[in-house]
């Protein structure tokens, strides 16, 4: 979807759906198997070099040493050192094993941050400052050019009742934005991933996704009566149109977050269970010691779009679902998803679907109590030149959808707030219950790399255009956050009364 119109059918959309997104994970309370299959994974992956039999190296330690030592090369002492040790150890099998140094995440999130995925995240963020701006600006470019008020004429000389002057004008406005939005969509949408390797998508099936949300939009506000309602407030009503406007979006995200996982998002891909019976399982031992319900578990083929990884949970009750998509399933580690999974419980059962079901909808008051005030106060000062003359016309639609787009904006950064918060008290979650710090530092680690997301952005794009945690805020955190070593009680998750 592209332009205003659109942007706002995403605003509300994302009202109606809470869809949370996350950034991965660690495994089992009971991991000692998972530390196990940890360590070893570790020691095959790690780049080796043939090591001679102990006989063959014995004589050859001291003339190695020897000769280090007359050169003055201290990294040869060394590696004579470390031979001399695997020779001990190899003589004396009892003799401990040397744990392995730690990684250094942080290093690697920063060497991971290429130059070209700087170039990919910074032209990210640029198109995340120009988007609404550009939004806005197709609405004006419709107002002013009059090219409303002829929609208005031809949608009036259709029919003359409301509802089809709405679902008319709905339609062209709705075709008319996106084909002006087009060329923004495009590159933000499909060249942009393509040029940076992100994309699996073809032309054709991008477009066809594209065309879709245009259908999305015209039937849930279309068909489905939700702007014929608006108007009648607003006609009927003239100045408090606002308060019953807000008051019937509570009904809508509550329906747009009941149907969404169910009705909308399998136009785009395909869920199905999650076949990995093991995973499945170690899952469903998580969730039982979390004291979560999670007998919907799914995968989605979000590789058809995209090699990127991510997860998340939506919907609520009969609908609700963790949803793995397939490209994390192939790119992380059992006890790294199983710290994705811990995350998506955090939002469970820490209730955040529903505080931002409640959230959204008071917000909603104050955003259409300024809509109002604004949009009647620009209808005096600009409705000659567009030939609009009161707010209940259908040709203000456009007006409408600007002074949505903008308002949300300026509230974007207490938005942004609100989200990394809750998105912090996951991964809190996540690691408490799961006490395997490493494999969340590991997930974050991927899912920042896989992604080519920018691991330490500046203060003000955090402010504005996160709605996680910086990377490597998140990193840190999974490696530091470890409560039960220093006797204190976890914050977010407690066991229930009955398994203590």
């Amino acid at each position: 979807m592209s332009g205003a119109t659109l942007v706002v059918a995403r605003r509300i959309a994302a009202l109606g759906t809470a869809v949370i997104l996350i950034g991965p994970a660690p495994a089992l309370a009971q991991g000692a198997t998972l530390a196990r299959d940890s360590l070893a994974a570790r020691a095959a992956s790690a780049p080796g070099r043939p090591v001679a039999a102990p006989d063959t190296l014995a004589p050859r330690l001291p003339v190695v040493r020897r000769d280090a030592l007359a050169a003055g090369d201290a990294e040869g002492i060394a590696a004579a050192d470390s031979l001399a040790g695997g020779e001990a150890m190899a003589i004396n099998p009892a003799a401990p094993v040397p744990a392995p140094p730690p990684r250094d995440y942080v290093a690697e999130a920063r060497a991971n941050f290429t130059a070209e995925n700087r170039s990919y995240a910074g032209t990210r963020t640029a198109l995340g400052f120009v988007e609404p701006f550009y939004a806005l600006l197709v609405a004006l470019l419709i107002l002013f050019s009059g090219l409303a008020a002829k929609l208005r004429d031809l949608a009036c000389r259709l029919s003359r009742r409301l509802y089809f002057q709405v679902l008319v004008f709905l339609t062209l406005y709705t075709v008319v934005d996106f084909v002006l939005g087009f060329p923004f969509a495009w590159y933000q949408g499909y060249a942009l991933e393509r040029q940076y390797g992100l994309s699996t998508q073809s032309f054709a099936a991008w477009l066809g996704d594209e065309g879709k949300g245009v259908g999305v939009t015209l039937i849930v506000y279309g068909l489905v009566p939700v702007l014929w309602l608006i108007y009648r407030a607003i006609a009927r009503w003239p100045r408090g149109w606002w308060f019953p406007v807000a008051l019937g979006t509570l009904p809508l995200i509550l329906a747009g977050a009941l149907i969404q996982p169910l009705v909308i998002d399998p136009l785009y891909n395909r869920f199905t269970p999650l076949h990995d019976q093991h995973l499945k399982g170690r899952i469903l031992e998580l969730a039982a010691w979390g004291d979560v319900p999670a007998r919907n578990v799914y995968e989605v083929d979000k590789s058809e779009q995209t090699v990127k990884y991510n997860a998340y949970v939506n919907g609520f009750g009969a609908s609700q679902r963790i949803v793995l998509w397939d490209t994390t399933l192939r790119g992380m580690r059992e006890d790294e998803i199983l710290f994705v999974v811990g995350h998506e419980m955090g939002h469970y059962r820490l209730g955040h679907i529903w505080r931002g079901i409640v959230l959204y909808s008071l917000g909603s008051f104050l955003l259409f109590f300024l809509i109002s005030r604004f949009a009647g106060g620009t209808l005096r000062r600009f409705g000659s030149h567009w030939d609009i003359r009161e707010l209940k016309d259908v040709a203000s639609m456009p007006l409408l959808a600007a002074m949505l787009s903008l308002f949300s904006l300026v509230g974007q950064p207490v938005i942004n707030a609100y989200s990394r918060r809750v998105e912090h008290e996951a991964d809190a979650f996540a690691v408490e219950l799961t006490r395997d710090n490493d494999a969340g530092a590991r997930a974050f680690l991927k899912l920042g790399s896989q992604n080519r997301d920018d691991p330490e952005p500046s203060r003000f794009v955090t402010f504005y255009q996160y709605s996680h945690p910086p990377l490597m805020e998140r990193i840190r955190f999974a490696l530091a956050y470890r409560p039960w070593e220093q006797g204190k009680p976890n914050r977010y998750f407690h066991r229930p009364t009955a398994r203590r």
